[in-house]
């Protein structure tokens, strides 16, 4: 083995040894709780501060949201569960003045991720911020850029790096065992089908919509994008490839030494969702529901696919990452484990059984959390730092501004600009609706 390859090989496990302590190995926790706070208190928002509660370090001193309805329920939830009793506000900023949090955790729709984080942070607190990082490549940068010179800890909701069967997948491709990775394909299938337009409507009562879009473009309300369904307009994510993809693209940057890819491709369309429709009466979502994206490295290739529609009944696996090597294939799922298949049909499979924390939605949220809570006591990176996530976030964003322009992009990496092409260029951020203003990187 390569010398150096050997020594990233250790220190990389080292490093995932502790990011993956588990509460046995921090020991006990330091006394003290957290002044915490949450944007965005919708299903994802508390999943995080039940979890974030349950660890036993934070205080939730504020709540804000711009439905009020939302506000009351998430509020009346807190204080059942902890005794605290959170202000509620409508504005991050006001917020952050008046109660001076000490964590914050972000989870809104993509649109509204970079300035509640670049404010969070500018403001002393640690920012637990939902993937993806942002909406846009540039916005991804300034978020880094100001978490970096205020010296906070920025964990993003990249759960995946840190539940047991996947870091159990990743030490068993670095051994070797797998032989040469040529190529790594990334694929998700199902749950939608054929479109029909919904109407319009007024907003749910007691929920400012203009301060929802933000400076993303004011649109009329469609009851299909709240609470969920924002994630398949691309005013304010970038459809599957953003909400599944980022997860799976962070596998293979979790993998490759590579730090950015060097060519991207993709194409699709939505060829069973039907055409767009969005006027002053009706709307469909707009994202792609069949969409290929190319990512070519220097050592390896890796495909990204996604349908809505017409799960794998004929795969034997639904979901995840297979990395085709030279001594087999190894495939990292979700609900199946991983699963590596020997190119010697004598040699034996090997397999690992998924795990995780919360057993009922999948996930593993609560080690992050504290994974996270950890890297704040200790001065460290967390598991998904935003460098990191970064990295990851900007693979889909890239992907899609990709889709949008019909054609590959060459992607230099160490500048973060596309080679020779200023109408790509110029996708990498986007005029934000007035007053609000596009952070500076």
């Amino acid at each position: 083995m390569n010398p150096n390859r050997r020594r990233f090989l250790n220190t990389t496990a080292a490093l995932g040894a502790a990011a993956w302590a588990g509460t046995p190995l921090w020991g006990a926790p330091p006394a003290g709780k957290f002044r915490t706070a949450l944007i965005g208190c919708g299903w994802w928002g508390m999943n995080i501060l039940r979890d974030a509660l349950a660890a036993g370090r934070s205080k939730v001193v504020a709540l804000c949201d711009v439905h009020a309805h939302a506000l009351e329920v998430s509020a009346e939830e807190v204080n059942d569960l902890s005794g605290d009793q959170p202000k509620k506000y409508r504005d991050y900023r006001e917020m952050l003045a008046k109660e001076k949090p000490e964590i914050v955790i972000i989870a809104t729709p993509d649109h509204w991720h970079a300035l509640p984080a670049i404010a969070a942070v500018a403001a002393g607190a640690h920012v637990f911020v939902e993937k993806p990082t942002s909406h846009t490549v540039q916005e991804s940068r300034a978020m880094l850029n100001a978490a970096t010179a205020a010296g906070r800890v920025v964990q993003v909701g990249l759960h995946r790096r840190i539940g047991p069967h996947h870091r159990e997948a990743m030490e068993f491709l670095r051994s070797g065992k797998v032989g040469k990775i040529g190529m790594v394909r990334l694929f998700v299938a199902g749950r939608g089908g054929t479109e029909t337009p919904a109407a319009n409507a007024k907003p749910p009562l007691g929920m400012d919509w203009d301060a929802w879009c933000g400076p993303a473009p004011l649109r009329p309300f469609n009851p299909r994008m709240h609470p969920g369904g924002w994630r398949n307009y691309l005013d304010y994510a970038n459809g599957t490839l953003g909400d599944w993809g980022v997860h799976w693209l962070d596998q293979v940057m979790w993998w490759t030494e590579e730090k950015y890819p060097k060519r991207i491709f993709s194409t699709g369309g939505r060829p069973v969702s039907g055409a767009v429709v969005a006027n002053e009466k009706e709307a469909t979502t707009d994202a792609p529901d069949t969409q290929v994206a190319v990512f070519e490295f220097e050592s390896f290739t890796a495909t990204w696919e996604h349908r809505r529609y017409a799960d794998n009944p004929t795969e034997r696996h639904g979901v995840g990452a297979y990395f085709y090597g030279t001594q087999g294939v190894l495939h990292i799922g979700w609900r199946d484990g991983w699963t590596f298949y020997p190119t010697d049909k004598n040699a034996p499979q090997a397999h690992g059984n998924p795990r995780f924390d919360n057993e009922k939605d999948g996930h593993n949220n609560p080690p992050l959390w504290r994974d996270f809570i950890d890297a704040i006591d200790h001065k460290r990176r967390p598991a998904a730092d935003i460098e990191l996530a970064h990295r990851s976030s900007v693979l889909p964003m890239l992907g899609m501004l990709s889709y949008k322009l019909g054609r590959s992009i060459q992607w230099d990496g160490a500048k973060e600009q596309i080679i020779g092409d200023a109408a790509a260029n110029a996708l990498l951020r986007r005029d934000y609706r007035a007053p609000w203003q596009y952070p500076k990187i």
